[in-house]
């Protein structure tokens, strides 16, 4: 049966469609929601190997510019589009344990939030977890928009920074971010160029949507019409475009025109250039590009589309960059480094960073890894887990999906394994930043102590979970039991006082009174 479609928007530019501006409302719209809801997919990116990997390559810049003697001035660290804040809390985790391993001298830092959203930049300044990063001036947050802004503000300091003020490279972090910026779209075949415009139309009457449902019920409608002229007011943008005329033969591109004028912009902040790391769903290599069909809009919440590093690269070639990317591995993410610095071929420390962590095995491969763990999950004894907890870094998400198969296990452990795991718990808990999710991972990491017979850990992890969530009868139980086995019998009477108090009807505090006091 056919559908009756309700148009949303006449023929436009790819770039210039709506569907850009629904995604911009949809963030605005959900906030920090957008993540700790779980309706935006961002583990893959966002997960603790994936912050101590940028950390590495960063810590490894730092190094080359103090081996510079460039150490006078601070660096600055802008993640764009920070979201939710994980990623930085990792990146900075490990910096931070990094840097006690070295005597030499490198560059302070500053690592810059920053977001078009403001209820994630008041999330970011008042979350307890960021606060001594703030203390101690390694932390900033700052409203920056990528196609737009021209300065950065940071909040916590009151900085203002404008071009050409920066005199070390600014480092760029544009993590899970190209695929939703603003991007042309064009059809190459038979050495001709042809522009993409779109049609909007949508399944239900979009007139009171708002832009999460209208973006679900979008349909796409493209058309395409050679063009005869440079496209683009830029030579160089012109210059990188025309040569996909012979590059590829048949195929859709998206080209990032919004995305090269980023860096343009962003390179204009510092006279000593600037260096991006970017982690996306994406291309590189030019035979991946070839053969595209129409693109499908891919929609979780919001909705992204690959990103053409390819493009990006030549970018940096072209104004004399080096880039960085995977030989080998990048079947699930594209992770690049660009360095648009005169002498980037002397970051001879960050490129050996880039083999070890990226191209030796990163995260892409862990990814695949990850995924073989999870289909084989019935299989793994507690060595594997823990084992696969390690590499992943101690990742709290990992570790929940691991879970259920850890407790099975952990009922006919050696005393061995069983302070492997005590340490390994701790380690996934010193990683976790909260998002303010519905998961209480520090009740769950509290109640695996508890059969562990770490009961003064489980009682730190029950007090996490308070601090989180707030009092429930469940916890208070638990909280019991633990002074109980540790013979802390007035802690007990006390808190089983306390709990009636507060939950008189609760089954099972009543448990609590059949406890033998007297052995």
């Amino acid at each position: 049966m056919d559908h009756e479609y309700f148009e949303i928007e006449a023929l436009k530019p790819f770039a210039e469609s709506l569907i850009w501006q629904l995604n911009r409302d949809f963030y605005q719209e959900r906030g920090l929601a957008a993540w700790s809801e779980d309706i935006v997919p961002h583990h893959m990116t966002s997960n603790a190997m994936v912050g101590k990997t940028y950390a590495e390559l960063i810590f490894s810049f730092l190094k080359d510019l103090g081996a510079k003697g460039k150490t006078a001035e601070t660096v600055y660290i802008l993640e764009l589009g920070a979201g939710h804040g994980r990623l930085a809390f990792h990146i900075l985790k490990y910096l931070e344990k990094l840097k006690l391993s070295i005597s030499t001298k490198i560059p302070s830092y500053c690592y810059v939030l920053s977001d078009i959203v403001e209820d994630n930049l008041t999330f970011f300044q008042h979350h307890p977890q960021f606060q001594p990063y703030f203390e101690k001036g390694l932390l900033d947050t700052a409203y920056f928009d990528a196609t737009e802004s021209t300065e950065l503000f940071l909040r916590n300091t009151q900085t203002k920074i404008r071009p050409k003020e920066l005199h070390q490279p600014l480092l760029v972090i544009a993590n899970y971010f190209f695929d939703s910026l603003p991007n042309d779209l064009f059809l190459i075949r038979d050495k001709t160029i042809s522009a993409c415009s779109v049609t909007l139309q949508s399944t239900e009457d979009p007139s009171e949507m708002r832009a999460e449902r209208l973006i679900s019920n979008i349909k796409l409608n493209y058309h395409t019409e050679p063009i005869t002229s440079p496209f683009y007011a830029k030579p160089l943008i012109n210059e990188i475009l025309e040569e996909y005329k012979v590059l590829v033969k048949d195929t859709y591109l998206f080209f990032p025109e919004k995305g090269i004028n980023c860096l343009i912009n962003l390179k204009e902040f510092s006279t000593e250039g600037l260096v991006l790391l970017s982690m996306d769903k994406g291309f590189h290599e030019i035979h991946d590009l070839e053969k595209r069909k129409e693109p499908e809009i891919i929609v979780h919440g919001s909705f992204s589309f690959w990103v053409n590093y390819h493009a990006l690269s030549t970018f940096c070639k072209k104004r004399g960059g080096k880039v960085l990317f995977p030989d080998f591995s990048n079947f699930h993410l594209d992770i690049g480094c660009l360095l648009f610095l005169p002498d980037g071929e002397t970051y001879v420390q960050t490129d050996a960073a880039y083999q070890q962590f990226v191209n030796d095995f990163g995260p892409d491969d862990f990814n695949t890894l990850k995924r073989l763990a999870y289909a084989n999950i019935s299989k793994l004894n507690i060595k594997d887990l823990i084992a696969l907890i390690r590499l992943s870094a101690y990742d709290s998400t990992i570790f929940i999906k691991l879970l259920p198969r850890i407790k099975q296990v952990s009922r006919a452990i050696t005393f061995n394994e069983r302070r492997r795991l005590e340490q390994t718990l701790h380690q996934v808990w010193e990683m976790y930043f909260s998002i303010s999710e519905a998961y209480d991972l520090a009740y769950e990491i509290g109640g695996v102590f508890y059969d562990l017979g770490f009961y003064d850990a489980a009682l730190n992890q029950f007090e996490h979970s308070i601090n989180l969530f707030g009092q429930r009868a469940d916890v208070y139980y638990n909280k019991a039991l633990c002074y109980y086995q540790l013979r802390q019998d007035a802690l007990f009477v006390e808190i089983l006082k306390e709990a009636k108090a507060a939950f008189p009807n609760s089954e099972v505090l009543g448990k609590l009174d059949q406890l033998d006091m007297t052995s």
